[in-house]
């Protein structure tokens, strides 16, 4: 009797921290049949939430679409501080910088190292026809970077730095995509998961934001706000103009909701693309240009291993061959009685 009740509150206090899978694995684990396996997705769940997650997203576009106030939206962080605006006469010859900045964030016990890079420059010169290429050589970069620490020995601690995801923003101040916009995702389309957002989707009416959509592949439309607004007694992230408000999570005004579901909801999934599909792209032609096929390399370190495995199994010979003519020298025993 006293065994049962202890049960019942161990399966109440489990049911009472909202850890239902723990719960439903005891109460069966005494049934028949049970071993124990089921609880490895637990295992896993307990072991990636005390590691926690690392996420790369890049914003890509020109200069004043909001990309800083759309990422502070997101993720309900003052990420970018007050930034310096260059002039006209500065944009002329301006070249595209990489900036990275990184924050931690937790919630509910969930921590996350988000990395946001930034590419201020990109589009705002009179000649933007090469000005991806920086973009392509940032990329590449922390490919060959993640490349090299995971053929190194300290393999425990690698940090992803790699681009999961690319936010491209569209300009709503045209008939569609521009020129720049097109050769951008034909270069980088395979080396990173790119998300077209159409930017400031505030300055379009319903038609306007409509046609823009069928043109250039029913991109998400969005705002963003840093600003709280309060609106019935309710404070929220909007806009204020004269004729109203545009609220920043009313799915009737804008797709922001839609996108932070798709980022949140696949975050995972964009992981698993990075990693399967463009790295293992980026590794394969870089072993090829070093002469080294992947399939060659794999062979060459079973070779090695198989090398090894008969180098030691010499040496244990070798010492059991020393060893047996220990014993049989004179005072042998003597020496290893000891």
């Amino acid at each position: 009797m006293v065994c049962c009740e202890q049960s019942c509150g161990f399966l109440w206090s489990l049911v009472r921290s909202g850890d239902w899978s723990s719960a439903r694995l005891s109460l069966f684990s005494d049934s028949a049949g049970y071993v124990g396996f089921a609880n490895l997705p637990n295992q896993v769940h307990r072991k990636s939430v005390k590691k926690g997650f690392e996420f790369t997203l890049m914003v890509v576009g020109e200069s004043g679409l909001g990309k800083s106030t759309l990422i502070n939206s997101l993720f309900l962080t003052d990420l970018y501080p007050e930034r310096y605006i260059p002039g006209a006469a500065e944009k002329i010859e301006r070249t595209v910088q990489i900036e990275a900045s990184t924050v931690e964030i937790e919630e509910r016990g969930v921590k996350l190292r988000l990395t946001v890079v930034d590419t201020p420059g990109y589009g705002d010169a009179i000649n933007s026809q090469d000005c991806f290429k920086t973009i392509i050589h940032y990329i590449d970069n922390q490919f060959e970077r993640y490349l090299h620490d995971e053929s190194g020995l300290n393999r425990r601690h690698i940090i992803d730095n790699r681009v999961h995801c690319c936010f491209y923003f569209i300009s709503p101040f045209g008939h569609g995509l521009k020129p720049l916009d097109v050769e951008f995702m034909k270069a980088l389309h395979g080396k990173v998961n790119i998300v077209p957002v159409i930017a400031k989707a505030d300055t379009l009416t319903l038609k306007e934001r409509e046609r823009l959509k069928r043109r250039a592949s029913i991109p998400f439309a969005v705002i963003g706000s840093n600003q709280l607004i309060e609106v019935k007694g309710k404070k929220i992230r909007g806009r204020l103009y004269p004729w109203g408000v545009v609220e920043v999570e009313n799915p009737e005004h804008n797709d922001f909701l839609k996108l932070r579901t798709m980022l949140v909801t696949h975050m995972q999934d964009l992981q698993e693309v990075t990693q399967d599909l463009h790295y293992e792209n980026f590794r394969s032609e870089r072993l090829k240009r070093t002469g080294k096929p992947v399939e060659e390399e794999v062979v060459d370190k079973d070779r090695i291993l198989q090398q090894k495995e008969a180098e030691l199994r010499r040496m244990q010979e070798m010492i059991a061959q020393m060893q047996a003519q220990m014993r049989m020298k004179p005072g042998s025993a003597a020496f290893y009685s000891v």
